[in-house]
């Protein structure tokens, strides 16, 4: 599977995320997801699916050093030793020795910056984390994490869409030699699935409204996109985008519908985001 090089990682291109996955259905997915050919992982403390996610990759038989797995700290979690001790829990909960990307899930203003990123960064100097980065960072708030960071962030997650414009993000992360990850890849599905822009290149590559969305995101350099499915038919639809390249034309249609502006992930501990 295609892979985008940030500041020194290898981040499968496309990643399952596993947000709402629970159980034994979550350890299900997991290892159908690495048996049809994925190899980048992702999770969250606050997901309350490391376990899963962890016998999942047990179960697969797939060799740990072949997935690519992420999991984040908790914004509630963002004190030096609050930080450290969520780190330690993720790799027990997920029974592994590190992880290849740790993340601070969303920043927190009450916890200073600098802090928490000296704390990112001991976890990685320890080897908890083979490397480490944000998610929900707007570009200022990236801006200082890049200055206070002894190791290079390799991505900044975020919500990313073609109903939503990033590219202030995209652009400073770019800038970093970062990859941006895409969580909500497909938006809501429905609506997005129906646009013209959409319908024309899926009709035209005879590819699903899914895979010419998910393809618009991995078409771009230094994207990565994590759909999350709770479907395992859904799984190899996902992967299968790297067989067909939108023309410049339909990956300019399908980025006009960025004015809608619809922000999915927005809430009362949210940073204040950049303006579009």
């Amino acid at each position: 599977m295609h892979s985008v090089e940030a500041n020194g990682a290898a981040i499968p291109a496309l990643g399952l995320g596993t947000w709402t996955l629970e159980g034994r259905a979550c350890t299900e997915l997991v290892e159908r997801a690495l048996d049809v050919g994925y190899r980048h992982i992702d999770t969250a403390a606050s997901y309350g699916n490391e376990e899963a996610v962890g016998a999942g990759l047990r179960a697969s038989g797939v060799t740990r050093d072949s997935v690519f797995v992420t999991t984040k700290v908790w914004w509630t979690d963002l004190a030096p030793d609050d930080l450290r001790r969520s780190a330690e829990a993720s790799l027990k909960r997920l029974g592994l020795d590190a992880v290849d990307l740790l993340l601070i899930h969303w920043p927190n203003p009450e916890i200073p910056l600098a802090d928490t990123v000296a704390a990112l960064n001991r976890c990685r100097a320890d080897g908890l984390a083979r490397h480490i980065g944000v998610s929900n960072f707007p570009t200022a708030l990236l801006a200082q994490a890049r200055e206070l960071s002894e190791a290079p962030l390799v991505v900044n997650q975020v919500e990313s869409h073609p109903y939503l414009d990033q590219r202030k993000v995209y652009a400073a992360c770019r800038e970093a030699g970062m990859a941006m990850v895409a969580y909500c890849p497909l938006a809501r599905g429905g609506a997005l699935f129906a646009e013209p822009a959409v319908t024309a290149a899926a009709n035209r590559h005879g590819k699903t409204p899914g895979q010419v969305v998910l393809r618009w995101h991995v078409q771009q350099d230094g994207m990565v996109a994590i759909p999350r499915t709770s479907r395992p038919e859904r799984l190899a639809e996902n992967a299968a985008i790297f067989d067909f390249a939108l023309s410049d034309e339909e990956m300019a249609a399908i980025s006009a519908l960025r004015g809608k502006g619809l922000r999915i992930c927005d809430y009362g501990f949210s940073p204040e985001w950049d303006a579009a």
